[in-house]
């Protein structure tokens, strides 16, 4: 039985040294790339056009179908989490807490 355990220790001990020397999973950068474009200026600014667009296109058009009216919430939504991204973001605690 100390054998085997022996083994165990050997064998698990290399294959954790060698995971430890990975660069990461091959679809991090990608997603960190969608990540910084998201949260950047131009999407904040993107966002905040779309809210006053869809919600003008709300109130002042009251003639639009019922699917045209399900595309402006879609857009307001989508607009809406991409500015809430971007609102957190200011509020992180990156730097000097008072």
């Amino acid at each position: 039985m100390k054998k085997y355990l022996f083994v165990f220790f050997v064998l698990g001990l290399g294959i954790a040294m060698a995971s430890t020397s990975s660069q990461g999973l091959p679809w991090e950068d990608p997603l960190t790339t969608i990540k910084a474009s998201i949260t950047g200026p131009v999407a904040m600014v993107i966002s905040l056009l779309a809210i006053v667009a869809a919600g003008v296109a709300l109130v002042f058009g009251g003639e639009f179908s019922g699917f045209v009216k399900s595309i402006i919430y879609v857009v307001l939504v989508i607009s809406m989490i991409v500015g809430a991204a971007n609102i957190l973001a200011m509020f992180s605690t990156s730097g000097m807490l008072i």
